[in-house]
């Protein structure tokens, strides 16, 4: 149950590797928040976890294979988190930059497309703020996957 059968910094080495392939391909992946996922996103999440499960451990089925995983996980994690609060660069590395979807009363649909998310989404972020789209400003998809709208000032500009 305790004794493991690949060596502890194998295992380290591992988990650094697979957090950081997932790390890149969920950045491709686009812009949506936890709770933005649709059940199609929740399941492709589940299936990572059970296709990156053996290649964490290589195979060790030990308790501490595991707990060493998990650290690992945690660990690079809470470094990351440090690393992108004190590093802009970093940050919009890792995170990512607002972008513009909407503007001057127009949704920018090529924009939306490019960053995978439904037209709809802007449509319940503008009800979200009580404005009307001939009302809006600027709409932005932030970095976490939510969307701002901005309102034109009461001149029209």
């Amino acid at each position: 149950m305790w004794e493991m059968t690949t060596p502890w910094w194998e295992i380290v080495l591992r988990a650094a590797g697979v957090y950081l392939f997932l790390l890149f391909l969920i950045r491709l992946s686009g812009r949506r928040t936890i709770g933005q996922f649709t059940p199609f996103d929740l399941l492709v999440v589940m299936l990572l976890s059970e296709a990156v499960s053996n290649a964490l451990t290589g195979g060790d089925q030990s308790v501490t294979a595991g707990l060493i995983a998990a650290f690992t996980l945690i660990a690079i994690n809470a470094i990351i988190a440090r690393l992108t609060a004190r590093f802009t660069r970093l940050q919009v590395m890792m995170e990512g930059e607002p972008v513009l979807v909407g503007k001057d009363g127009r949704i920018l649909h090529k924009v939306l497309l490019q960053q995978h998310v439904p037209p709809a989404d802007v449509e319940q972020a503008l009800r979200e703020a009580d404005c009307e789209l001939k009302d809006m400003r600027c709409a932005f998809l932030e970095a976490d996957g939510s969307i701002s709208i901005l309102r034109k000032d009461p001149e029209g500009h």
